[in-house]
């Protein structure tokens, strides 16, 4: 954690469109712990790059989304995380961006952004396992599949609270 200005991690998000952040916000408003919920909803892509990568960062993430066509995606299922529940983002679009960013900063990526990458939008973190189980039962009794808009990317700075705008890419 860093606190203050200054060098810092960067995490970097898939940005949705109007209507389904407020839908995904909604969700997590309803189900997230009220006192650990600080952050929008969100898809996250990488959770920690070195602040170093930061103008390279930018350059790239605008040749992922300048003049291009957003990414099809959808909310394709639930997953459970123990502690919580998120739903499922499918979008082998965004999966392919991800994937050319992980290659250029393979050598620089912690083990977490090493790993598979399961893309979602996480509604409730950090409750009983038990009240995780139950929500994914109630949500998964009336659960749909949906389109979702991935209308651009995003850069924060992490520095222990609350994300700090870095750089915004929207697609065309």
């Amino acid at each position: 954690m860093t606190d203050g200005p200054g060098p810092a991690p960067i995490i970097v998000t898939a940005l949705f469109g109007h209507e389904d952040q407020a839908w995904f916000d909604r969700q997590r408003r309803a189900y997230f712990p009220p006192e650990r919920n600080v952050l929008a909803a969100h898809c996250t892509m990488f959770h920690h790059l070195a602040p170093e990568l930061g103008a390279e960062l930018k350059q790239r993430l605008n040749a992922a989304t300048r003049g291009q066509q957003a990414p099809v995606a959808r909310v394709g299922g639930l997953m459970n995380l123990g502690r919580g529940v998120a739903y499922r983002v499918e979008s082998p679009e965004l999966e392919a961006v991800r994937a050319d960013l992980a290659e250029a900063f393979a050598s620089m990526l912690v083990p977490q952004d090493r790993a598979g990458w399961r893309p979602h939008v996480t509604i409730q973190n950090k409750v009983e396992s038990a009240e995780a189980k139950a929500l994914l039962a109630t949500l998964s009794a009336g659960f749909t599949p949906r389109p979702v808009k991935i209308a651009g990317l995003a850069s924060w700075w992490y520095r222990g609270g609350p994300w700090e705008a870095f750089s915004r890419h929207m697609f065309a």
